[in-house]
């Protein structure tokens, strides 16, 4: 059963380039076919050489403009966001970002807001973003990849959200099947698998319908 707080959940990974906005679009159409009007937020984006995750997410589930809510931060460089802001001559307000009135409201569906790489990336020379998840108590879904080294990303990954008391919804895992590491992981955190995602040759909206239908069970996103 999953508990959102206020229709919201996070999207997170146990490192960057898991492919967090590729299921974060799937899971705007798996909600979307559900009647459940999603809608999807990145506060902060770091890099913009092929445009921003916002428009990506957009183009991949072909969702209209008022479902997208404007990042908080767009910093220019592909960098970690502490260090990609001081070089575009900005700094990431930890405050405000922390303030549950902050982030955009979606009363009419459900919000995904999509994090800025793994848990541990510092936001600011003192915060790093699991800071921000501990103070918004959002339930979390984490990705993982399927490969060599996920079952100790995984692990340690589920290891810092429980030390902070973060809700943990569930796990999703992206790549090549290897079902020995997805059964292994989920014997020892007893965290549940919400579904294996594939990658994906060919990325549209059609392809994310397929996907998602027949590698996760909608209900256990809505019920």
């Amino acid at each position: 059963m999953i508990y959102l707080i206020m229709n919201r959940i996070v999207i997170t990974g146990t490192d960057t380039e898991i492919g967090k906005t590729t299921f974060s679009a799937a899971l705007m159409l798996g909600l979307e076919k559900a009647g459940l009007k999603p809608h999807y937020w990145k506060p902060i984006q770091s890099g913009i050489t092929d445009g921003v995750d916002t428009r990506s997410v957009q183009r991949l589930s072909g969702l209209p403009d008022d479902r997208f809510m404007a990042e908080r931060y767009i910093f220019s460089q592909s960098l970690s966001p502490h260090r990609a802001a001081e070089l575009d001559g900005q700094s990431v307000d930890m405050k405000a970002l922390c303030n549950l009135e902050n982030i955009p409201a979606c009363d009419d569906g459900t919000l995904i807001i999509e994090g800025a790489g793994g848990l541990m990336v510092p936001l600011t020379r003192k915060n790093l973003q699991i800071n921000l998840y501990k103070e918004w108590q959002i339930p979390v879904i984490l990705c993982a990849r399927t490969g060599l080294g996920t079952i100790n990303h995984t692990l340690l990954s589920l290891e810092a959200l429980w030390s902070r008391k973060i809700p943990v919804r569930g796990l999703v895992f992206i790549g090549e099947e290897n079902p020995d590491n997805v059964e292994t992981i989920a014997a020892f955190s007893k965290t549940e698998i919400l579904g294996v995602m594939p990658k994906l040759d060919r990325l549209d909206p059609k392809t994310l319908v397929d996907i998602f239908a027949t590698n996760f069970n909608i209900q256990d996103f809505v019920s």
